[in-house]
């Protein structure tokens, strides 16, 4: 039996020809990573367990992305800390406010992950980089102070779903409609500790922006991983980029799926995620008309430039509706200054958004857009979960930069076709 692309990525990085699912191994990482949450309990770890030196300087990425510019002197004690232990190590890839970006778009975007490589990060959605052809998910931050020691980790070899995308998507359904489909068809425990391996010629239909959204959101159904084939939209992306060689892996022909899922682009719909969990999923037609009090368009999944760009192109010579705030965040200052350049930050400054620095911010109910008791927001972020955004009696429904637009302009749930 053959293996999947996932197996075949993990086989190399052992050092054998081949792996099967649901075996332990222990294999060499190309990137570990961290943030300003998860680092400084990291460090502790590092420090207690008497380790002196990091495996390899230049292999660690350290963004301290979640409350920065820091909201609070907790916060501010956590980046500390973090800066102290790069400034030690002489961490190479180490990004602070000015310069940083939401991991999982900035990784990528500076060229630290590419095809075939083995990344773990002290954050469930490490797993965005399957969008390149990589193998990446989350860990604790014991096993990021470990594997900043020692360069390696260990794995259980996941077996895998495969996910057959066939025709093409209208015009304002995206990677994120794609994503939430998949929740809501297998719920958020079906492809528990599996990789979800996306192939067929719908691939091909899909900028690299909606892997990347889709791939960040496997870890909401379970995952370990998600992974895309590589094929030239994505050798576009990451030639002249990676800063490292990469090599290309792809599944054999008879390797061995779990479950296939068909999914047929052509015949989806704008679809949201109602509260309070990402399987609550219902097309927008459904759900139009539902109350909103807050806008969120940005976070690691929707804060690149394609979510932008559509945003823009829904909100422009629009005002948002009396009494909704809007709060855009782009995803990195290189999509920040981008969107000053097309004149993308014009166009939501006149409509009556609110622009915020790059930052995890309200995706994690950190700062940027807390909600109190009673509100609720339609959010491009990845996870509605009670008190996510805010308090416990607060509501999220998670949807594409599109419908989120849309919805700022008509003041609830609503489509892009509503108000155009």
């Amino acid at each position: 039996m053959g293996m999947t692309m996932t197996q075949k990525i993990l086989a190399a990085h052992v050092g054998r020809e081949s792996v099967k699912a649901g075996e332990l191994i222990e294999a060499r990482l190309d990137l570990v990573l961290g943030n300003d949450i998860t680092t400084p309990v990291a460090v502790g770890i590092f420090e207690e367990a008497g380790f002196e030196e990091v495996f390899d300087k230049d292999r660690i990425a350290i963004i301290l992305d979640h409350y920065t510019p820091c909201k609070d002197i907790e916060s501010a004690r956590l980046s500390k800390k973090a800066r102290d232990f790069a400034k030690k190590h002489n961490i190479t890839h180490f990004y602070d406010t000015g310069n940083v970006g939401i991991e999982h778009a900035l990784v990528p975007e500076k060229g630290l992950v590419g095809p075939g490589d083995v990344v773990i990060g002290a954050d469930s959605h490490t797993c965005t980089y399957g969008a390149v052809g990589a193998f990446s998910t989350g860990v604790g931050s014991t096993d990021y102070a470990a594997s900043m020691a020692a360069g390696k980790t260990w794995f259980k070899v996941p077996s895998a779903i495969k996910v057959v995308l066939t025709g093409k998507p209208s015009k304002w359904v995206t990677g994120k409609d794609v994503i939430l489909h998949l929740i809501g068809e297998i719920g958020v425990d079906g492809a528990l500790y599996k990789s979800i391996e996306f192939t067929g010629p719908g691939v091909a239909e899909l900028e690299m922006d909606d892997r990347f959204s889709i791939c960040n959101m496997a870890i909401e159904a379970g995952g370990k991983n998600g992974i895309f084939p590589v094929d030239e939209k994505t050798m576009e992306y990451v030639e002249g980029r990676c800063i490292r060689p990469f090599t290309v892996y792809e599944a054999d022909e008879d390797a061995e799926y779990e479950r296939v899922v068909e999914i047929n682009l052509s015949e989806l719909k704008n679809t949201v995620s109602m509260p309070n969990i990402p399987s609550n999923t219902r097309t927008v037609d459904e759900v139009k008309g539902t109350h909103i009090d807050q806008v969120v368009i940005g976070s690691c999944t929707n804060g690149r430039m394609k979510d932008m760009r559509m945003a823009a192109k829904v909100l422009k010579g629009r005002k948002v509706a009396d009494g909704i705030r809007v709060n855009i965040v782009p995803a990195t200052q290189a999509i920040y200054l981008q969107c000053i350049e097309e004149g993308i930050m014009e166009i939501f400054i006149k409509a009556g958004c609110a622009v915020n620095t790059p930052s995890c911010g309200p995706c994690m109910g950190g700062h940027m857009g807390v909600m109190c008791e009673g509100e609720r927001t339609i959010s491009t972020t990845n996870r509605n979960f009670v008190g996510r955004m805010g308090h416990v009696e607060s509501e999220i429904i998670l949807a594409s930069p599109a419908v989120a637009a849309a919805s700022a302009v008509a003041g609830y749930v609503a489509s892009p076709e509503d108000i155009m």
